[in-house]
């Protein structure tokens, strides 16, 4: 019986996963009406090369005033890389083409969790928004997604702010990977700003880094693999 119990978990807890991380992204992507390759775009060999340089690198390694990879940085690094410079909307396009920009809590949640996520929402999250009122912190929501049509995989984590601000780094994904610690760090900033992360089902709780400072306060996103492990 517990072995059977303990396999359910873990076929729901990948699934939950899957969901969360497969098909999101895809490369690539230009304003509609455009063509891959016209001016003000990326050639898809471009768009290709430009992930294969954002793995596993921040801004800071090109000269550029960022922790995290924002809008504004890529633009500046694709003018730096390509001598191209795209429209800033041309590179909100390419960024919510690989899955990233806001989306509803529910958009965050598998099938089996939009109901939790929906009552989280409604009773935990307004705390949250309180507490981070209170101490001028900001509510970043933190998720993975997997980008077709690269080799190797990429996977893009991202952390959207209560604004909209979008801020990312690209990984080349390993099995069950863990939420990276520098990403984590990095969203706090220099000035070591206090944050309020809240994590989707992404990654599993022991998948988290440990013993983070306490400006750091990670929330996990409800999801039915946490569900069936409580």
């Amino acid at each position: 019986m517990g072995v059977a119990l303990r396999d359910a978990r873990r076929s729901v807890t990948s699934w939950c996963r899957r969901h969360t991380i497969g098909g999101d992204g895809a490369v690539a992507a230009v304003r509609r009406g455009q063509r891959q390759g016209e001016p003000g775009t990326l050639s898809r060999e471009q768009e290709l090369e430009l992930i294969d340089t954002l793995r596993g690198v921040h801004p800071d390694a090109f000269g550029l005033d960022e922790e995290l990879w924002t809008r504004q940085s890529l633009h500046a690094l694709i003018q730096q890389q390509f001598g191209l410079t795209l429209d800033v909307g041309i590179v909100g396009a390419y960024l919510r083409a690989w899955g990233l920009g806001p989306r509803e809590p529910r958009e965050r949640a598998c099938g089996l969790c939009v109901g939790a996520v929906e009552r989280w929402v409604r009773s935990e999250y307004p705390a949250i928004t309180r507490a981070a009122q209170e101490h001028l912190a900001e509510v970043y929501w933190v998720g993975r997604v997997r980008l077709r049509g690269t080799m190797p995989a990429a996977d893009v984590i991202s952390a959207v702010s209560s604004r909209g601000r979008v801020r990312f780094m690209v990984t080349t994904p390993s099995v069950d990977p863990p939420l990276p610690r520098e990403f984590v760090h990095r969203l706090s900033g220099a000035e070591r700003r206090t944050v309020h992360l809240i994590v989707d089902g992404s990654w599993a709780r022991n998948e988290w880094p440990r013993r983070l400072p306490r400006r750091i306060v990670p929330h996990p996103l409800p999801s039915c693999g946490r569900a069936l492990a409580a």
